[in-house]
């Protein structure tokens, strides 16, 4: 079993070259926040990740074993739901509306121009319905947004009062956890809700 206790980051440092020979690992996402994970790579080898405590896998990170193997991380298809809009009487304003009020319960999420992918969870699944939206289950690797770090390279402070509006068109949306995700999506574009908080016009939000 190869033991694997270093990874870089996103391959930092290695050529293209050096990647591409690189064997590969699949990992669900829960998978992937574990520090003690056990699987087998693409060429059939047992491998056992022990990292530092805390620390958070994504794919394309490189794993490096003790012995210098090379192995690449990829997000593996799991279970998971896909919300969008009401097609009869929703607008993409219920997505950010939707990830705003996801981002200050936690929940892992990517972000997708027209979707929010995010783990089943029938409790979520059911509150999302009820926002208008609509709510599939499928399968379909998962690689929610990163954290931003503190000091990341955006050109100004959005938690100090600056001189334009949040109306703009640069496609942020800010969660409670006081941290900008990017959505593409602008509020500009949207249009009112035609029938106010909840969608009782007989249609089914779930497929």
């Amino acid at each position: 079993m190869l033991t694997i206790n270093k990874f870089l980051p996103q391959g930092e440092g290695l050529s293209v070259v050096l990647r591409k020979r690189a064997a590969t690992v699949q990992l669900r996402w829960e998978q992937r926040q574990q520090h003690h994970v056990e699987a087998t790579d693409s060429l059939g080898r047992p491998i056992q990740v022990a990292l530092p405590e805390g620390t958070q896998l994504r794919g394309g990170d490189v794993l490096v074993a003790e012995e210098g193997s090379l192995i690449v991380v990829e997000a593996a298809t799991q279970a998971v739901m896909t919300v969008t809009p009401c097609p009869e009487h929703g607008t993409p304003v219920d997505l950010l509306r939707a990830a705003y009020w996801l981002g200050g319960r936690h929940v892992p999420v990517a972000l997708q121009a027209d979707r929010l992918i995010l783990t089943r969870e029938p409790a979520l699944a059911d509150a999302l319905r009820r926002m208008d939206l609509v709510v599939q289950d499928t399968e379909a690797a998962f690689e929610p947004q990163a954290e931003p770090t503190p000091g990341h390279d955006h050109d100004h402070d959005h938690d100090h009062g600056h001189g334009h509006g949040h109306g703009h068109g640069h496609g942020e949306a800010h969660t409670t956890r006081g941290k900008p995700v990017r959505i593409a999506v602008k509020a500009a574009e949207s249009t009112p809700h035609v029938h106010g908080p909840h969608c009782n016009h007989g249609h089914d939000h779930s497929h």
